[in-house]
This record gives C-alpha cells, sequence and structure tokens, in this order.
C-alpha cells in the first residue's frame, strides 16, 4: 500500500504550509500529492507549482470539476500538466453537485453518469492525439451544421497513458467508476462498510471485461484510494474532536437538503437518524450542534486517530480490504505537527505492507494498457522506487487534540452554496492564533 497526502484547497492563508507539507512528502517517499477545487482555487494552477517545487512524488487532482471545463480543456490540461512534471500527472475527475454544478459553473445536473462517461470517453480520446469526433448526448464534436473542425491534441505528453481516476460516492457512480476509470478516489471510507462499495466497483471491472476466473470482478491494477482524516494523540475521543467540522460540513452542508450525497452514503453506513440531526442542524446554521451530532462512531469507522498503535491497526485494516493508496489528510496545528503526522504514516504503513518495499512510495497499478506505455515516462521521470529509511515517529509525532469549540475564523472554501467558510476549519487549540493554524482538513469535493 502506497501513501499520498491531500492538500485540500488553496488561497486561505495556508499556501506556504502545503507547499511545504507537498516537499516533505516527496522527500518521505509518497506517491502522490493530491489537490482539490470548488469555487475558489483551481487545482491545475496548483498542481503546476507544487510539480515544479517537488521531484518524485506524483500530482493529482482530486477532482477536476466536470462541469467546470470542456472535455477536450481537460485533456489539454492534462497533457500540459503531465510534461511539465516528467510523466507525475494523475487525472482525478468529479461531477460535483448540483449548487455548484448549476450555481457557479452555470450547468445543469442532470444525467451525471451519461455525462460523466462521455466526458471521460473524449479525453481518453483527445490524450491518445486521435482526431476527435464525438456523437453523445451531451458532447458532440464538432458542433453539427457549423464551422468546427475536428482537431487533434497538438501536445505530446510525457507518457502514452495519464491514469483516470473518478471520485464516486453512490452505487452506480462507483460502477461506473471500476468500468471506466484506473482508480477511485474515496471519501468516508470504512473497512468496515467497504464490502458494499467494493461491490459496485467489482461489477463495474466485470463489465469492462476486468474478471477473475470465476467470473468476479476483478481489482487487479485499479486504485483504490481512500482520503482518511489522520490525527495523533493519546484519546482517540479527543481526536474524533478534531475531524467534527469536516465531517459535519459534509454530512449537514454538502448540497441540498434533498440532495446530499455524503447525508446519504452515512445512511447507507447505518447513522441515517444521526445524519438527519447533523444535516438539520448544520442547515439550521446551529454549526456547533451540527458537529456535536456527528457520532464519534462514524467519525472512528472513517479515520484515523489516536496513539501509533491504534493508527497502525487501522491501517492494517484498511490494506486488508484492499486500499492500494491511503491517503491521508493531517488534521494539526502547525508545521512540525503536521511533518511528524506524514512520518507516522510511513512508520504505519510499513509493517502493514510488507511485501512492499522500504519506500511509501510505489509505482501505482499498472492496467493492461498502461503497462506498455511507461517506457517514455521511465526516461524523464527519477525512479520512484528508490529505498529510503526513516527514523521512527515515536513519541515527537504525537498531536495532541483539541477539545475546545470551533470559533469563527477564517477557513478553508465550500463547495456549498451559503456554506460559511469558517465552519470548514478545525479546532484550534486554546492559545493558538488563527494565523498558525494548518488549514488541512478539506479533502476533496466530488
Amino acid at each position: 500500500m502506497r501513501l499520498g497526502v491531500n492538500l485540500g484547497y488553496w488561497g486561505a492563508g495556508n499556501d506556504a504550509n502545503n507547499l511545504a507539507l507537498a516537499r516533505e512528502a516527496d522527500r518521505l517517499g509518497y506517491a502522490v500529492a493530491w489537490v482539490a477545487e470548488a469555487y475558489g482555487s483551481d487545482a491545475p494552477t496548483v498542481l503546476a507549482w507544487v510539480a515544479a517545487q517537488t521531484e518524485h512524488i506524483d500530482v493529482g487532482s482530486a477532482i477536476l470539476q466536470i462541469p467546470g471545463r470542456s472535455p477536450a480543456m481537460t485533456a489539454m490540461t492534462a497533457a500540459t500538466l503531465d510534461t511539465l512534471s516528467g510523466g507525475r500527472f494523475r487525472l482525478g475527475l468529479g461531477v460535483s453537485g448540483p449548487q455548484v454544478s448549476e450555481g457557479w459553473h452555470g450547468v445543469r445536473f442532470d444525467k451525471p453518469l451519461e455525462r460523466t462517461r462521455e466526458y471521460v470517453d473524449i479525453v481518453r480520446m483527445a490524450l491518445r492525439r486521435e482526431r476527435v469526433r464525438y456523437a453523445g448526448k451531451h458532447y458532440q464534436l464538432p458542433l453539427p451544421e457549423g464551422p468546427g473542425k475536428a482537431l487533434t491534441l497538438t501536445v505530446h505528453p510525457v507518457r502514452e497513458y495519464i491514469p483516470i481516476y473518478l471520485a464516486a460516492v453512490g452505487p452506480k457512480n462507483l460502477e461506473l467508476a471500476g468500468e471506466i476509470a484506473d482508480g477511485w478516489l474515496a471519501i468516508f471510507f470504512s473497512p468496515k462498510y467497504a464490502g458494499e462499495a467494493l461491490g459496485h466497483i467489482r461489477a463495474g471491472r466485470a463489465r469492462a471485461g476486468h474478471t477473475t476466473p470465476d467470473g468476479a470482478g476483478d481489482l487487479t491494477g485499479f486504485d483504490i484510494v481512500p482520503t482518511v482524516p489522520l490525527v495523533i494523540g493519546d484519546d482517540w475521543r479527543a481526536c474524533a474532536d478534531v475531524v467534527r467540522p469536516y465531517a459535519a460540513l459534509y454530512i449537514g452542508g454538502m448540497g441540498s437538503r434533498k440532495r446530499n450525497f455524503y447525508k446519504d452514503l452515512a445512511t447507507r453506513m447505518g447513522f441515517g437518524e444521526a445524519a438527519e440531526e447533523v444535516q438539520n442542524r448544520y442547515l439550521a446554521r446551529d454549526y456547533q450542534g451540527a458537529m456535536a451530532a456527528v457520532p464519534a462512531e462514524f467519525i472512528d469507522a472513517t479515520s484515523l486517530l489516536g496513539p501509533p498503535e491504534r493508527i497502525r491497526d487501522g491501517v492494517a485494516a484498511l490494506a486488508e480490504v484492499g486500499v492500494t493508496t491511503l491517503t491521508v489528510t493531517p488534521m494539526v496545528v502547525g508545521q512540525e505537527q503536521a511533518f511528524a503526522t506524514l512520518r507516522a504514516a510511513v512508520d504505519a504503513v510499513e509493517p502493514a505492507s510488507p511485501a512492499a518495499t522500504a519506500s511509501p512510495r510505489a509505482t501505482m497499478p499498472a492496467t493492461s494498457e498502461s503497462r506498455t506505455s511507461r517506457r517514455k515516462s521511465a526516461r524523464t521521470k527519477p525512479s520512484s522506487t528508490s529505498g529510503t529509511r526513516y527514523q521512527n515517529a515515536g513519541a515527537s509525532a504525537f498531536v495532541k487534540a483539541s477539545t475546545t469549540p470551533v470559533r469563527n475564523g477564517s477557513g478553508s472554501d465550500c463547495t456549498s452554496a451559503g456554506v460559511r467558510p469558517e465552519a470548514c476549519a478545525p479546532p484550534e487549540p486554546a492559545g493558538t492564533s488563527a494565523k498558525t493554524v494548518s488549514r488541512l482538513s478539506v479533502s476533496r469535493v466530488v
């Protein structure tokens, strides 16, 4: 199992810390650094900046919003980032949500599965440098009865094949990810409840012809990538309190009352009554009440919390159910504590993945199409599997979780129209200036 780090959104005063975090993850051997976008900072600009100041770590979008760009523009962006990074780009895509799609981008949130399938078809066609002609329900290229001309991408990516990931929550979208993508960007992933979601992924893999001898969907070569909050401390319940703002935001505030994918996910996991209360309180602007209503058991099931030995057990459980790239979100105060948390994740992953190399950075699972297409990148990209030994973080990685209430302050970008940004930020320990808090709590947008 490889390691990734989620850098979240940018432009909220945390840019220098995020860049330092990416560079430290690169030094430690992390496989990938992911960047999000909503309706603030855009991911490609930040990814180019991070790629220019790192050497080995892959850079990935988690996610590029499908309604925000034409598929041709996304292909152009992917090819450019892959070239500038020396073959280190991973393309994560997602449909966002109704409020952002329609309110910010002016794109109707209808038929998201059909739209995503056509979108990925066109992106792949363009990246293969084929002449782009497409006649779909949502996209027609060139437009009929007009002066448009079928064109070919002029940029030659470093690699012949750029991996595509889908952010997916609902059952049908999970099946689509298994069918058309190279990996799944997961949120609120729990080993205890993973069987149902992975079953949908397997169904999609089988539909695409990737099957085991008994006909079941084969996950070989498919990257399972959950983003998991990570808080280290003596008391896991105190650590869970740090994650409450993040969980309450997604369950209560992402989307409308009638359409919230994360609330639906929590309901499928057996937390329906609590999820309803979280949403009711959040939409009534009772943010403290919404945070308090998030069950500690839900946070624990979807996070890595507590002392190092407990973290190791959690990582082992994730590896056991098939996670191939564990993306952590260090929810801590201060750069040094963030660095210590990254080191602690390395220590936790190595015993959980005995077959792995000494470095948690290993090549991503290769699909049958991509195994033969990395020859070009191998000539331009430094080896990402060089062995590196790390000091045991030990007690230095401990982070004291705050139990103080969140006070309103400047937070990270959020994806739901009308959501107050301060609700995205983690609690601040008493005596800590808002300027010193590392805003690493928000992970990605589906």
